[in-house]
């Protein structure tokens, strides 16, 4: 085999590998961006307010991500929870507790704290859930 020949067979194996690779990481039809299309239903869960990976909801203000939804503390005091993907293209929104809304870092859509729109590109609100604060147990459910 001369040097044309073996650079030939190396660049084919290459492509190959390459084209292999990606059908491989090809989303399927029903795949939206994180969801963003199906929020998450009949959700029942419970978060102890103790343990340190909640500690952000000790705080007014503060937030926290667990089982696809954002649960936040309102500057009042309130607990709040609501799909964390925005219904725009399924980025994780962010809680700004001053401006009172969840924020998309992604192109700018704003939701009022029970999930409305209020500022596009997003039109459609986020799905909100109840909650009901027990001791330090915080119950998150549809």
């Amino acid at each position: 085999m001369d040097r044309k020949e073996f650079l030939s067979a190396i660049g084919l194996t290459a492509a190959s590998a390459v084209v292999f690779s990606c059908v491989g990481c090809s989303k399927s039809d029903n795949e939206g961006p994180s969801n963003s299309n199906n929020p998450p239903t009949g959700v029942d869960f419970t978060i102890d307010l103790t343990a340190a990976p909640n500690a952000a909801l000790n705080n007014n203000g503060g937030f926290i991500y667990t089982n696809r939804i954002i649960v936040a503390k309102s500057m009042s005091g309130a607990f709040l929870a609501v799909a964390q993907a925005c219904t725009h293209e399924g980025t994780s929104v962010t809680y700004n507790s001053n401006a009172r809304l969840f924020v998309c870092p992604n192109h700018g859509a704003q939701f009022a704290e029970n999930g409305a729109v209020n500022l596009g590109p997003a039109t459609v609100a986020l799905r909100r859930y109840n909650t009901s604060l027990n001791g330090t147990t915080l119950r998150v459910f549809s």
